[in-house]
C-alpha cells in the first residue's frame, strides 16, 4: 500500500542499481525505473527513462536509427559517454543526465534535486536554466524570438482568429534550441500526449518539458551552430521532397470561388492584368454538400472541361481535403468507408461521430495502414481530371464543440493507442497519407501537398500554413515570426495567409503583405466568406501596381528561391530563416523590435514593417550591406532608420552576395534562356549552389538534376561557375552578370581568358526593363554604379575576373 501511494506523488528515477553497455550507449536500473541512452551520431543522444517493463521504440516523427558508437567510462559517481562532439555524465546517486564539450563547459544539464521524475502519470524533466540562456523554435507558437520567461502546450486545436498571444494552435512541434555562453544544443521531446514546455514561466529555477502521460524520450543534439542543430534535427525527422515548382509561384484562394463561371473570371483577370500566378484553390464550396471527394453538380458541372480550360491558361488546381466523412448511406465514400472498417472507433468497437462541415461524420484513422490504402484510392478521380494539388484542412480533429472524446481508440500499426496519444499525430497521419497515396497515382509528378495540422516530422509529407489569421497589422508580423519559428524547427516550406483570412484588409495592408509574402516560402492569398473581395487588383490601382511588381519579383527570383529549396530538401535549412540562425550569439537579433527581421536564404534580409509606418530601424548583423532598391551601402552591426513607404518593404542584400534572376513570366511553366546573376561585392569571398531541374518530376532523384556552385573570391576579383552536375539540360542558354558595388569603373572582364565588354548599367536589381518603384529615378548614385555584361552559357566550368 504504501508504495502504492509512493507512485501518486512526484517520484525522481532514484540511484542506479545496475547497468550494462549497449552498441550505441547504455542501458540501467534505477530504484523506480530504468533508462536508456543511444547515440544515433556524434551529435545526437537520446535519453529514455520509464517505469514500465519495456521501453517504447515506436516513433512517426523519428526515420533515423542509432549508429553512434560512444565510448563509456565508469568513474568515481557517474558514467561517462563521450563522442566526437560532446560528453554526457550520467550521475549515479542520484540518476541525473548532463551535457558538455569536449572542452568541459556545460551544454544542458539536469536540475540537480529533481532531474527526471513522475507527478502521477505525468513525467518531466527539470533543466538547470544556464546564465544568459535563450530558447528558440517549438514551431506554430506565437509570442517572441526568445521565449524565456514563457510557457507552452502541445495539443493540436482548430484556432480560428487566433490571437497574438494564444496557445495552443494547429501544430505540434516538440523542439527547441537552447542558446548560452557561445554554445546551442536542440532537445527533442518525442512523446505525442499533451505536452507542455516551461522556459523559466511563473519560476526562477529551472526549464521543464513534461508529457501527460507516456514516457520521458527526448534526444539532445549538440552542434557548432543553430543550423547544425537543425540539419541534424531533419535527420531524425526527414527532410521535404522538392515540391512541384508551380507550389512556390503565386497561388489565390477564397472560402470560396464559385461557380465555375467565376473561376474562369479570376484566372482570364490574372492573365489580362499582367499579374503572374500559377494556382487557383477551391475551398469547400467545390463539393456537395461539403462532402470530400464530390463536386457541386450545380455550380461546377463539368469539372474535366473545367480543369482543362484552367491548365489551357497555365493554371494548377489546388483542392480542399477534410477528414470528415458524411455519414449518409448512398455517398459512396461513406460506404466504402465502412465495408473497409476504417474509421476511428469508440472502445466498444462502433465508429466516432463528430460533427463538422458536412453534418455528422466519421474519420479515418490514418494510423492503420487499410486505411491509408483506402485513402490513396479515393483520390484517383481528382487526379484523373487533372488535380495535383491538395489541402490538408480540418485535420486536428476539428470538429464543432471542440471536445474530441480521448477515449477513442486508433490503430497505431496494430499497436493500439487512445486519442489521448494520437490527437498531436492525426494532422501528420493525415498529410502523410495524402502525400504517399496522390504520389503514387500521379505517374512520376510531385504532388503539392499543404497541411493545417500536424507533428515532428511533416515536413517529410507537407507543407505548412499558419491558419486562420486575421488581417491587422499585428496579426501579419505574427505570421511572419510563425515562420521563423517553424523553419527553426525543420519546415521549410511554411507560410500564412497573405491579406489575412479572417475581416477585411484595407489597402496599406493588402499591399503591405503581399510585399511580406513574396519573400515567404509558401506564397498565399487567401481571404474567407463574407468579407470583401481580396485580390491584387480588389484595392485600387496602386495596390493593383504595388501587387503587381512585388509578384513580379517573386517570380525572378525563383531561380534563388528554388535552390534555396534544394538545400532544405538536402540539409534541412530553411527557406526563411531567423536571423538566429547565422548570428546566434548576437543578442541584437532577439529585440522585440528586430526579432522579426528575417533572412530569405543567405542573402536577403527583410524587415517587415507595419502598414501604417513611414519609416522603421533595421539592425543590421555582421557584415556589409546594400539596400536593395538603390544599392547603397551600409556596415554592419548596425541600427539604421529607412523609410518604409507601402510601396517599398525594407530589404538588404549581405555584401558577398550571388543572387540568380530571370525575367518575370505569367506562370513558372514559362522557359527563359536568359539567366541574370547578380553579384554584390564585398570584403569576403562566398558561395552559392545554384540549382535546376524539371520542376514536376521525381526524375532529379536519379541524377537528372543540373546543380553548379558559384563562387566569389573578393580579393581576387573573381567569378567562378563550377563545372554542372546531373544530366539535365539546363534551358538556359546566355548569361548576364551584374556587378554591384564596384570601386572602379571596370571596361572588359576576362571569360576563360578572353575578353568581353562590361557596360554601365541602371537596372540595379530587377533588370533593364523593370521599373519596381515608379517614385525611384533609377539613376545611381556613381559610387553605387553597377555594371553588366553577357556571355554563352556552357555546362563547363566559367571563370570571370575583372
Amino acid at each position: 500500500m504504501t508504495l502504492k501511494m509512493k507512485r501518486t506523488l512526484n517520484q525522481s528515477l532514484g540511484d542506479i542499481t545496475s547497468w550494462q553497455r549497449e552498441a550505441a550507449g547504455v542501458q540501467g536500473e534505477t530504484s523506480y525505473g530504468k533508462f536508456r541512452v543511444q547515440c544515433y551520431n556524434d551529435h545526437i543522444a537520446r535519453i529514455s527513462v520509464t517505469r514500465d517493463e519495456a521501453f517504447e521504440d515506436f516513433s512517426y516523427a523519428v526515420v533515423a536509427s542509432p549508429l553512434g558508437a560512444p565510448t563509456l567510462t565508469e568513474l568515481s559517481g557517474f558514467l561517462e559517454l563521450r563522442t566526437n562532439a560532446f560528453v554526457l555524465k550520467i550521475s549515479t546517486a542520484p540518476v541525473r543526465f548532463s551535457f558538455y564539450t569536449l572542452q568541459g563547459q556545460p551544454i544542458n544539464e539536469d536540475d540537480a534535486a529533481f532531474g527526471t521524475s513522475w507527478n502521477g502519470e505525468q513525467v518531466t524533466t527539470y533543466k538547470k536554466m544556464q546564465a544568459g540562456e535563450r530558447f528558440i523554435g517549438l514551431g506554430e507558437k506565437t509570442g517572441p524570438l526568445d521565449r524565456k520567461g514563457q510557457g507552452y502546450q502541445n495539443w493540436a486545436t482548430d484556432s480560428f482568429a487566433y490571437s497574438p498571444g494564444q496557445d495552443p494552435l494547429y501544430c505540434s512541434i516538440p523542439f527547441y534550441i537552447g542558446v548560452h555562453n557561445g554554445v546551442a544544443y536542440g532537445i527533442f521531446f518525442d512523446n505525442s500526449f499533451k505536452s507542455f514546455f516551461n522556459f523559466g514561466a511563473s519560476n526562477n529555477r529551472f526549464a521543464s518539458f513534461y508529457a501527460d502521460a507516456g514516457e520521458m524520450n527526448y534526444y539532445f543534439i549538440h552542434g557548432s551552430s543553430v543550423a547544425e542543430i537543425i540539419r541534424h534535427y531533419t535527420h531524425l525527422t526527414g527532410r521535404m521532397e522538392l515540391p512541384p515548382l508551380w507550389s512556390i509561384g503565386y497561388q489565390q484562394c477564397r472560402y470560396s470561388y464559385y461557380p465555375d463561371k467565376e473561376v474562369l473570371n479570376l484566372a482570364r483577370t490574372f492573365r489580362e492584368k499582367d499579374i503572374p500566378a500559377d494556382t487557383i484553390v477551391f475551398d469547400i464550396h467545390y463539393m456537395d454538400q461539403y462532402k470530400i471527394f464530390t463536386w457541386n453538380n450545380r455550380d461546377f458541372a463539368d469539372p474535366e472541361i473545367l480543369l482543362t480550360q484552367l491548365r489551357d491558361m497555365g493554371f494548377h488546381v489546388v483542392v480542399m481535403c477534410d477528414p470528415g466523412i458524411k455519414v449518409e448511406e448512398g455517398y459512396a465514400t461513406y460506404d466504402a468507408g465502412m465495408r473497409e472498417n476504417i474509421f476511428i472507433q469508440y472502445p466498444d468497437g462502433t465508429p466516432y461521430t463528430g460533427q463538422v462541415w458536412p453534418g455528422w461524420c466519421h474519420f479515418p484513422d490514418f494510423s492503420n495502414p487499410r486505411a491509408r490504402a483506402w485513402w490513396q484510392e479515393q483520390f484517383k478521380e481528382y487526379v484523373a481530371l487533372g488535380v495535383d494539388g491538395f489541402w490538408n484542412d480540418m485535420n486536428e480533429i476539428a470538429t464543432w464543440g471542440q471536445m474530441l472524446p480521448e477515449l477513442m481508440t486508433m490503430d497505431f500499426e496494430g499497436q493500439q493507442a487512445t486519442m489521448r496519444r494520437g490527437r498531436n499525430l492525426y494532422g501528420l497521419l493525415m498529410a502523410r497519407s495524402t502525400y504517399e497515396g496522390t504520389r503514387a497515382l500521379l505517374g512520376g509528378r510531385r504532388p503539392f501537398n499543404l497541411t493545417r495540422s500536424g507533428y515532428a516530422g511533416v515536413q517529410r509529407y507537407a507543407a505548412v500554413w499558419t491558419g486562420d489569421n486575421v488581417a491587422y497589422d499585428e496579426h501579419m508580423l505574427l505570421g511572419v515570426r510563425l515562420v521563423n519559428s517553424m523553419g527553426l524547427s525543420g519546415i521549410a516550406f511554411a507560410g500564412y495567409d497573405v491579406g489575412g483570412f479572417v475581416g477585411d484588409a484595407n489597402s496599406k495592408l493588402f499591399a503591405r503583405w503581399v510585399s511580406i509574402g513574396t519573400f515567404s516560402p509558401f506564397f498565399r492569398g487567401h481571404s474567407m466568406i463574407n468579407s470583401r473581395d481580396s485580390e491584387p487588383w480588389a484595392y485600387g490601382e496602386e495596390v493593383e501596381q504595388i501587387s503587381r511588381n512585388y509578384i513580379k519579383l517573386r517570380y525572378q527570383l525563383l531561380p534563388y528561391l528554388y535552390s534555396l529549396f534544394h538545400e532544405a530538401s538536402e540539409t534541412g535549412m530553411p527557406v526563411q530563416r531567423s536571423l538566429a540562425i547565422d548570428y546566434t550569439h548576437d543578442w541584437k537579433v532577439y529585440d522585440g523590435q528586430y526579432h522579426n527581421q528575417y533572412l530569405l536564404g543567405p542573402s536577403l534580409l527583410v524587415a517587415p514593417a507595419e502598414s501604417t509606418k513611414e519609416f522603421i530601424k533595421v539592425y543590421l548583423p555582421e557584415g556589409d550591406w546594400y539596400t536593395l532598391y538603390t544599392g547603397h551601402k551600409h556596415a554592419g552591426h548596425a541600427e539604421v532608420i529607412t523609410e518604409c513607404p507601402v510601396h517599398r518593404l525594407p530589404v538588404f542584400v549581405k555584401a558577398g552576395a550571388l543572387i540568380p534572376l530571370k525575367p518575370a513570366a505569367p506562370n513558372t511553366q514559362t522557359v527563359s534562356e536568359l539567366l541574370t546573376l547578380h553579384v554584390y561585392t564585398g570584403k569576403h569571398d562566398s558561395t552559392f549552389v545554384y540549382y535546376e531541374d524539371d520542376g514536376a518530376t521525381f526524375d532529379y532523384q536519379a541524377g537528372i538534376y543540373a546543380k553548379r556552385q558559384l563562387a566569389y573570391y573578393a580579393a581576387e576579383r573573381k567569378l567562378v561557375l563550377g563545372t554542372t552536375e546531373g544530366t539535365y539540360v539546363s534551358p538556359v542558354k546566355k548569361l548576364k552578370i551584374v556587378w554591384h558595388g564596384l570601386d572602379e569603373h571596370p571596361t572588359e572582364a576576362l571569360v576563360q581568358g578572353e575578353p568581353i565588354v562590361i557596360h554601365p548599367d541602371v537596372s540595379q536589381f530587377l533588370g533593364a526593363l523593370e521599373k519596381f518603384d515608379p517614385f525611384f529615378d533609377p539613376e545611381p548614385a556613381p559610387q553605387e554604379a553597377v555594371y553588366s555584361a553577357e556571355m554563352a552559357y556552357p555546362a563547363g566550368e566559367i571563370v570571370i575576373r575583372w
